[in-house]
């Protein structure tokens, strides 16, 4: 989410530049409160973290087609921004933290649970403390990581110069 390449304009991006960008942390939220919340919680805020991603390819591909409007290929830069930011945000804010957190907390509770005598309250408690603490340290390495498969993958479909803005 912190993902804003070389854009030029001064105009403020909803979904990449003010608190709705937080949205799609949710899940990540989610994950490390599963040890204390329903199951339902954490589906839930996945929802919330999928309808961003989905909101923010909408938002690229509306550009694009705004950007592209006289051009023959106007059809195709739409589709790849819509692609691109939606691969983009699935894996850096959705598909990858959300599993790391998940790992990390449920690591974190089974080292806990042996080598304390915490009641599971405390363990689950100092689980979730882990998991948020965790997210800000992981998002600007996946960020870098997912730009570099992408580059290295679906990029070379249709181009560098396509990267979504």
């Amino acid at each position: 989410m912190e993902h804003t390449p070389g854009s030029h304009s001064k105009e403020v991006d909803i979904y990449r530049d003010t608190w709705v960008r937080y949205l799609g942390y949710a899940n990540e939220v989610g994950e490390a409160f599963r040890a204390l919340v329903p199951v339902s919680l954490v589906w839930a805020s996945y929802a919330v973290a999928t309808a961003y991603v989905s909101a923010d390819a909408m938002d690229k591909g509306k550009k694009a087609a705004v950007a592209h409007d006289e051009n023959p290929g106007k059809s195709a830069q739409v589709a790849v921004a819509v692609v691109d930011t939606f691969v983009w945000q699935a894996l850096a804010s959705v598909a990858i933290p959300g599993f790391t957190i998940n790992r990390v907390c449920a690591a974190s509770l089974f080292v806990l649970g042996k080598t304390t005598r915490w009641p599971l309250p405390v363990r689950k408690w100092t689980t979730t403390a882990i998991g948020l603490s965790t997210i800000p340290f992981i998002i600007k390495p996946i960020d870098r990581s997912v730009d570099f498969l992408l580059d290295s993958s679906l990029r070379k479909l249709y181009g560098e110069g396509s990267k979504h803005e």
